[in-house]
């Protein structure tokens, strides 16, 4: 399979300067490993997309790489605030951070739009709210039918999309069960994909609700056991509640921050470092 690589050669090759990346991933199955390897590579002045921009957007923000964010909601989930994110909003460090907001369907439809080479999508969702006047991608449009005012969002082409999932096979196609969120319209509406996923197989299993993403629509398969934690893979581990947790008090200062990511991303080579570096650290604390 010649787009099996490694991770830190598909985002040497495929993120940019300047790039528009969307990195997907709903409650499981979220692209750690490659959101440590941006950072690792310090790819800057990017524009991150994500319908729900958690701890790996914390850190990208908090370590510089991004200009922009366009999302629909962001958090610590079960948890609170993002306080890397709100820094950078609030008080412009490391950067200043320009926001684009908009709801989980305006998300969803601009994704769908972008998968299906349409031009913008069209719903009734943002009809009565503060949206349209805050946000320049909100605009109204009629029917031309009936003559209803609709709400009209434009397309979301991200230059590059990441998703993590459970299996790629040996000709490159990719399968995702459980929760599968908007993986496979971010995967179609970008111009190129990358993939982690938890180990390559011979031949997909038949599963309830799998989703398989065909070869022609990604350009990088890299095998990174464990690159969704601390998020949860359906079907290989489960989500470390306890690492939300203790995220909040890593992300509340700057040079607690700073110093963790030292550690822990920068001063490693490889998201398996990362897993045995961080916990290494919780048995010396225990």
């Amino acid at each position: 399979m010649d787009k099996l690589t490694s991770l830190r050669e598909a985002v040497a090759k495929l993120v940019r300067e300047g790039d528009a990346v969307a990195l997907e991933g709903f409650t499981h199955l979220i692209p750690t490993a490659a959101a440590h390897e941006i950072i690792r590579q310090r790819k800057g002045d990017l524009t991150l997309i994500r319908m729900t921009p958690d701890l790996i957007y914390d850190q990208l923000i908090g370590m510089g790489c991004a200009k922009k964010l366009v999302f629909s909601w962001g958090g610590n989930p079960g948890v609170g605030s993002l306080h890397r994110f709100r820094d950078a909003v609030e008080n412009g460090w490391p950067r200043p951070l320009e926001i684009e907001e908009h709801s989980h369907a305006g998300m969803a439809n601009r994704y769908v739009a972008g998968a299906s080479g349409l031009p913008f999508a069209v719903l009734r969702g943002y009809k009565g709210t503060d949206l349209p006047r805050v946000t320049d991608t909100v605009a109204p449009i009629k029917c031309p039918f009936t003559g209803e005012e609709l709400m009209a969002v434009p397309a979301l082409n991200p230059d590059v999309t990441v998703i993590h999932a459970q299996q790629a096979d040996r000709r490159g196609n990719v399968a995702i069960w459980g929760i599968s969120g908007i993986q496979k319209e971010v995967a179609l509406s970008a111009r190129r994909v990358i993939v982690t996923v938890e180990e390559v197989v011979d031949e997909f299993e038949p599963r309830p609700f799998q989703i398989v993403l065909p070869a022609a629509a990604v350009d990088a398969i890299c095998e990174v056991p464990g690159g969704a934690y601390p998020s949860y893979a359906h079907g290989y581990y489960e989500r470390d509640n306890a690492f939300y947790e203790e995220w909040d008090g890593i992300s509340r200062d700057r040079e607690r921050f700073r110093g963790w990511m030292e550690r822990h991303v920068l001063g490693v080579e490889s998201f398996e470092e990362h897993l045995r570096s961080i916990r290494k650290e919780e048995v010396m604390r225990a």
